[in-house]
């Protein structure tokens, strides 16, 4: 396994000499483009990121879930700020479940719950930037409701399948 790369990159210099290819001029093209993309996907990206770790900075995301508390009465309040922070940031997301996992331990109701929402569930409104800020899509907003549906679904069963589950 540990020779995979390097069997990897001498197969494509391998192919490339055989079909007559510059492959320093199309590795330089394939950056030129991956930077390109970059670009445009940044802006996007840095402001969902930015406002992720803003809401738990500020301690709005714990006035968001004081105020949802009696329609979320299924969820356990101490997956919540999971809940709430996984559609829009990965690595706050992984920030939260280290601590669920810390504090109330793997094997634990709360931390089976937390792990099965950060498996069944996406960062969602990061993909939808990334890749309307890649397709340059106009009508966006009707993908944002049913992104949150999936995320709704992905959380409430989890909690139901880890419940029942009991093991």
């Amino acid at each position: 396994m540990t020779y995979a790369i390097p069997a990897i990159i001498a197969a494509i210099l391998i192919i490339a000499l055989v079909k007559k290819q510059n492959t320093y001029d199309l590795f330089i093209s394939g950056a030129a483009d991956g930077m390109k993309i970059a670009a445009n996907i940044f802006p996007p990206l840095l402001a969902v990121l930015t406002a992720a770790h803003m809401l738990r900075a500020s301690g709005t995301l714990d006035i968001i879930i004081n105020l949802l508390s009696p329609v979320t009465r299924l969820i356990p309040a101490e997956v919540m700020p999971l809940a709430l922070i996984r559609p829009l940031s990965g690595s706050g997301a992984i920030g939260i479940l280290t601590e669920i996992l810390n504090e109330h331990g793997a094997d634990s109701e709360i931390g089976r719950i937390a792990s099965v929402i950060m498996g069944s569930t996406e960062t969602t409104f990061y993909c939808l930037c990334v890749y309307f800020a890649k397709t340059r899509a106009k009508h966006t907003l009707k993908a944002v409701p049913f992104a949150a549906v999936g995320d709704i679904v992905g959380i409430v069963t989890a909690v139901l399948l880890i419940r029942l589950a009991k093991f």
